[in-house]
């Protein structure tokens, strides 16, 4: 599974008592378009509160809507929202996640969170990560395809030259003495070693501590796939140096400083996109190759009896449909029915759960590359 840690599987995860109260919404990172947020956000609170009162008596609905609405009059969090919304919510349950791309607007109120937007959003085939890097500092983004966002270093990370080597610098501790024909003329040295030698030794040890800390802080635990934007001579000296495993081959040799963020998205996507339409394409193809030999299937009840037996290796389900239904997860049966009940949620999004939890890996593809017209393929283990 290569969905973000962090987040993602403490909402597959939770053990929670139904009703599960799912919302999601697109919302805005700047003023004006972001005033209404919040007013679309009470109206699809109604609409959570209706499909609540068909089941469930008020003295039930009004503490399980009493987080949501305070939500709505914090005045704070709506000045700082991203591109969209998931808030997931229950008996002593409540999480909100600011998501970097758009949602369509949708409440759920269902016997189990749904989550299949948010992994769409947070599998790794639609994301990656941005290493920018100079001889003097690093800076490190993540992006999809609508965004991208600069990255907190955590502490301890080396943002600067300085803070990767401290009194171990090379360079300041030399005798050199420069002079010429100025800017465009040929210099010269002297003293106890070539200047461009020392600066040449520190870059190669910041490059290496640099590394190693991407490696430890954000590539391990996120899997994303990581681009390096940095100087053709810099981008030589750092994959010589590297062991991550997940940089990638093509880079963006610039002087990342010279780019302003926008840019720096535009110039990023333009490398990452036709990656990810191979990377489906793979999977569309080992579908197809497992269906041959009898061990892939779009039926969806035998990818469900399949996904409670722990056989499914990999589960590709489709972005644009919803199946509503009932899954037992004990058994594999499912009972289609009606979105609209309270404890109907989408048999899709429970059969990626399922794969999930029994450690196989869920894919949300657009409808256009589905291999299937089921909205699902599974892909067996045996």
């Amino acid at each position: 599974m290569n969905a973000r840690v962090s987040d993602y599987p403490a909402v597959v995860y939770a053990a929670q008592e139904p009703p599960c109260l799912s919302l999601y919404q697109g919302t805005h990172r700047h003023h004006p378009e972001n005033q209404q947020d919040p007013i679309r956000f009470r109206n699809l609170l109604k609409n959570m509160e209706s499909s609540l009162k068909k089941k469930y008596p008020m003295r039930d609905v009004a503490p399980l809507m009493q987080p949501l609405y305070e939500l709505a009059e914090d005045h704070r969090f709506w000045n700082h929202t991203l591109d969209g919304l998931a808030i997931f919510s229950g008996h002593d349950f409540f999480k909100v996640h600011r998501l970097q791309e758009p949602v369509k607007d949708i409440v759920v109120v269902a016997d189990s969170f749904h989550t299949k937007p948010l992994l769409r959003i947070y599998q790794t085939y639609e994301r990656y990560q941005v290493l920018a890097l100079t001889r003097g500092e690093v800076r490190m983004y993540e992006g999809t395809k609508d965004s991208l966002d600069e990255l907190s270093l955590p502490e301890g990370f080396p943002r600067t030259l300085t803070e990767a080597l401290g009194e171990e610098i090379t360079a300041p501790h030399q005798t050199v003495a420069s002079y010429g024909k100025g800017v465009r003329g040929p210099a010269m040295h002297h003293g106890h070693g070539s200047k461009k030698d020392e600066a040449e030794i520190d870059a190669e040890r910041f490059f290496r501590v640099v590394d190693k800390a991407v490696v430890e802080h954000f590539s391990q635990t996120s899997g994303l796939p990581l681009l390096l934007a940095a100087l053709p001579e810099n981008q030589g000296m750092f994959r010589q140096i590297a062991q991550n495993k997940y940089l990638l081959d093509q880079g963006i040799e610039i002087n990342p400083d010279a780019l302003k963020n926008g840019s720096l998205h535009q110039r990023s996507w333009a490398v990452f996109e036709p990656q990810i339409s191979s990377r489906i394409d793979a999977l569309i193809g080992e579908y197809e190759e497992a269906s041959s030999k009898g061990l892939g299937s779009g039926d969806l009840e035998q990818v469900a009896a399949a996904a409670v037996q722990g056989k499914v290796a990999t589960l590709l389900i489709d972005n644009d449909v919803q199946v509503p239904g009932r899954l037992d997860v004990s058994t594999g049966d499912i009972v289609f029915d009606e979105l609209i009940d309270p404890e109907v949620d989408d048999l899709l999004d429970d059969l990626g759960e399922l794969v999930l939890q029994k450690g196989g890996m869920v894919r949300v593809i657009p409808s256009s590359m589905m291999p299937s017209p089921t909205g699902i393929a599974g892909v067996f283990r045996f």
